[in-house]
């Protein structure tokens, strides 16, 4: 039996601090697109900013429209936005379904060479989400260079990794992705956003999705970087080549 899951991101432009700007771009691209997961970049609706008291959903604004236009494409939307909840801000990783469920990932590692950490409260909680048979593992960004805490202990098969990672620092993201797919034998999608944002940062095209063998199996059309995940190609792979019980066991405190 088949078993796969159509993957499609929309790596755009994401106009500065504008939710309703960048809620109606999004709504236009997807406007024809059919897909069983949509995903979004890294604070898709305002762009990576510091500036949480202005930006920061308090009235789940973003959830609530996520959850509407996931019931319009029946289909998953993922990504993460600035929120305020008991006093203190989050960067999170909304996954939200076509029934309207959702799951959410808090950023754990916060990106304190911008002062995120000053501002944003870190995740404490590793979160993987179950959907369509695939077990996916949420990250965000800055996530990306910390192997030890996406450490697949047999318990996912997809990471999704959602970005502003600026072009002064490509060929990190670049090599870091495919490293993790190698790795954890496991798919691996990076999304990052591209175009300049309010502190003219350059974000150049970068979205990928790897295989476990590390083989690049996303194609870009305009806006969209599209992949089709085989889960029955990914076991017989991790069957063939049985390298994760070979792994070293960690004690991880989070």
């Amino acid at each position: 039996m088949k078993n796969t899951l159509n993957i499609k991101a929309i790596n755009f432009n994401i106009k500065w601090k504008d939710k309703t700007a960048n809620f109606l771009k999004i709504e236009s691209i997807l406007k024809h697109e059919t897909a069983d997961l949509f995903l979004l970049p890294e604070m898709f609706s305002t762009g990576f900013c510091m500036d949480a008291e202005e930006i920061a959903d308090k009235n789940n604004e973003t959830l609530n429209w996520l959850k509407k236009l996931a019931n319009e494409k029946k289909a998953a939307i993922c990504g993460s936005v600035s929120i305020q909840e008991n006093e203190q801000y989050f960067n999170r990783m909304y996954f939200v379904k076509p029934d309207g469920e959702f799951e959410f990932y808090d950023k754990r590692h916060l990106f304190s060479y911008s002062g995120e950490d000053k501002v944003y409260t870190k995740g404490e909680i590793r979160k993987i989400v179950n959907f369509k048979g695939f077990r996916i593992l949420l990250q965000v960004c800055y996530d990306l260079r910390f192997p030890v805490f996406a450490r697949n202990r047999n318990d996912f098969d997809l990471i999704l990794y959602v970005a502003n990672w600026p072009e002064s620092r490509i060929s990190a993201w670049e090599t870091l992705l495919k490293a993790r797919a190698i790795e954890n034998q496991s798919f691996v999608f990076g999304l990052n956003r591209i175009g300049t944002d309010g502190k003219n940062l350059v974000y150049p095209e970068s979205s990928y999705c790897f295989d476990a063998e590390g083989k690049v199996i996303s194609t870009l059309s305009s806006e969209i970087v599209s992949a089709e995940l085989d889960l029955n190609q990914l076991q017989n792979f991790r069957e063939k080549f049985p390298f994760l019980k070979d792994g070293d066991d960690f004690e991880i405190n989070f």
